[in-house]
């Protein structure tokens, strides 16, 4: 038992470590709100994980598809935090083009210099009505 408790870590620390949630506490509620699956079952803050894992995050209205490589010692360095999971290259393109999406509508926001008036707030908020429509 004890040799693989040693080879494992608790989900939540592991989040921690690898640097996807800046508390531990923010990495135990995300995985307790089901915002986290270990090998596609919805994963506990105590869920054990291991090199080879599979993890699906949404973080962000982000999807994260990463596989643990390593159990990482420590919370150290964004760059040594890296080294311990892998990526699957279709997560990275659809979160690239998810944001890509994002700046897209954002350009066709009205823009104002300053703060907005109150005609310019009628308008934004009748463009959202019109996209909350499609």
């Amino acid at each position: 038992m004890s040799d693989t408790r040693e080879q494992s870590l608790r989900v939540d620390r592991w989040l921690w470590y690898a640097r996807f949630f800046k508390t531990r506490s923010q990495a135990a509620t995300a995985v307790s709100g089901g915002h986290v699956k270990v090998n596609g079952d919805r994963a506990k803050p105590g869920t054990r994980v291991a090199p080879g894992d599979r993890l699906l995050i949404l973080r962000n209205r982000m999807l994260h598809d990463i596989v643990v490589r390593t159990l990482p010692q420590r919370r150290g360095p964004a760059a040594e935090a890296q080294l311990s999971f892998s990526e699957d290259e279709s997560s990275v393109q659809s979160r690239a083009a998810a944001l890509e999406r994002i700046r897209q509508d954002r350009l066709q926001m009205p823009r104002t210099e300053g703060r907005p008036d109150k005609r310019t707030r009628r308008k934004v908020r009748q463009f959202n009505r019109q996209a909350g429509d499609n």
